[in-house]
């Protein structure tokens, strides 16, 4: 379903990204975990070509993000993004953040546009909002019309970064509760996080990052128990004793 191969970013003469290579399967979730600035956000961003690459290759469901003649525009309608900061518009309803994409992007009817709106709404525990303003919704509300607004394209990948770093304690968990059900129905997505317990519970791979590379890939019980690196080992011991 994504494919990255000897993928390499940099800053300048910073490398960001060093020789990264994963393959993700369809219905698969993923975590990207690791210490402050391992590349985990830049390498999420490339996925869909937020982030140039200079070196290797990334393909999602058959399309070369970063080939010149993808239609990158097209691409991203069919992979979901969740930013850490919800960026909703202020002027817009929740509904209306919703639906603008569907109608102008992908021509759908108004009328069909706000009837699955209010349904994605009323999924994620939303439905008495969709009149609603951003300014009069909690940040976990808001981070869930995100989630609806992204869903509203009919992804077929969704990423999530760091989607509940800018969130009060008591609102991270029904936006992880959200992305939970996401992962139950099958979706595929990636997801940057520090919520280590999410982690465990919900993923099918960890994938551990360090200094812009990928240190290693284990499923949650056994990178949580028994860590193949001495740099893992030491993360853990951080974060979970903290």
């Amino acid at each position: 379903m994504i494919s990255i191969k000897n993928v390499q970013k940099r800053f300048g003469d910073n490398i960001v990204l060093d020789d990264i290579n994963l393959e993700i399967p369809q219905s698969n979730v993923f975590a990207l975990i690791g210490p402050s600035g391992a590349g985990k956000s830049t390498l999420i961003r490339t996925i869909n070509a937020l982030e140039g690459i200079e070196e290797g290759e990334i393909i999602v469901d058959g399309s070369s993000i970063h080939h010149k003649q993808t239609d990158i525009n097209k691409v991203r309608t069919e992979i979901g993004f969740v930013f850490q900061s919800f960026n909703l518009y202020p002027f817009l309803s929740a509904l209306d953040n919703v639906t603008i994409a569907p109608i102008n992007v992908k021509k759908m009817g108004k009328q069909e546009a706000q009837e699955k709106g209010k349904q994605l709404l009323e999924s994620l525990g939303l439905g008495d909002k969709i009149n609603s303003y951003p300014s009069q919704l909690s940040g976990g509300q808001q981070q869930r019309v995100a989630i609806a607004r992204a869903l509203a394209m009919d992804p077929k990948v969704m990423l999530f970064d760091e989607p509940t770093s800018a969130l009060d304690p008591e609102m991270i968990k029904e936006v992880l509760d959200a992305i939970r059900g996401l992962a139950k129905s099958g979706m595929t997505m990636i997801v940057v996080t520090h919520e280590m317990g999410f982690a465990r519970e919900m993923c099918d791979q960890i994938v551990f990052m360090a200094d812009g590379k990928i240190v290693e890939v284990s499923p949650p019980d056994k990178f949580f128990t028994n860590p193949d690196s001495e740099r893992a080992k030491s993360f853990l011991s951080k974060v979970l004793n903290h």
